[in-house]
């Protein structure tokens, strides 16, 4: 039977993982994680590109952030889960545009551009690719870990910061901006910094989102506009 053969795949797999003697530890707790992960197995079942998308799924049954004609702008879109989930809700006539450093495999409903979204000129050209301001820009971007907490914490955090400045720079008003970020005592000023802008910031945590780990989302609705600079007399 499948279900046997299937049991027996996953059995070995994880005995791979535990006799793997190249890996390194955090390699083989990873991919035990994975193995032993109910989303992965989920997201390979439904079609989806990434466990990922289960949380913009969940955050939207909440929430109701996502809706048909929206132009939505995802940052660090690879592998497309969350571009994914985005283009089914919008429909036909919203718009999703994907910018990501990596390339990404074609996704119907989708345009991905390979893309610094930190370049001067990223803010022009996703607001022509998606014909006006975005309604949504939405990041589950992590950087690169260090294994430090605190430096890894300041990383993400700066991360989040620029893509916030990004989102002034596109997002319409009533807009929404979500976001990953992880606990760890320096997000409040962020937090602050949001609530300038726009008139709900709140942070989500998904079931999707493992429970030992620190992630959060911050979600950010009806964004004021972009503020005019003062004028000198």
């Amino acid at each position: 039977m499948s279900t046997s053969k299937s049991g027996s795949g996953v059995r070995t797999l994880k005995q791979r993982v535990k006799t793997a003697n190249k890996r390194s530890l955090s390699s083989q707790k990873w991919l035990e994680r994975q193995l032993n992960d109910p989303y992965v197995a989920r997201a390979k079942r439904e079609g989806y590109r990434s466990r990922a998308a289960f949380k913009l799924l969940e955050i939207d049954e909440k929430f109701h952030i996502l809706k048909p004609g929206q132009r939505v702008v995802d940052l660090g879109a690879a592998p497309g889960g969350w571009s994914q989930i985005a283009a089914r809700k919008v429909g036909d006539k919203g718009r999703v545009v994907g910018i990501d450093l990596l390339p990404i495999d074609p996704m119907p409903g989708v345009e991905f551009i390979q893309l610094d979204f930190l370049d001067e000129e990223a803010p022009g050209k996703l607001i022509d690719l998606l014909g006006g301001p975005a309604d949504i820009v939405m990041s589950d971007m992590a950087a690169n870990t260090t294994g430090h907490k605190k430096t890894d914490h300041l990383r993400i955090i700066g991360l989040a910061e620029a893509a916030i400045e990004f989102a002034r720079e596109i997002l319409a008003p009533g807009g929404v901006f979500v976001a990953k970020v992880f606990q760890g005592g320096t997000e409040g000023q962020l937090l602050a910094d949001l609530k300038r802008d726009f008139a709900v910031v709140r942070h989500v945590k998904p079931a999707a989102s493992r429970a030992d780990s620190a992630e959060l989302y911050v979600m950010a609705t009806g964004f004021r506009g972009r503020a005019e600079p003062m004028r000198s007399d």
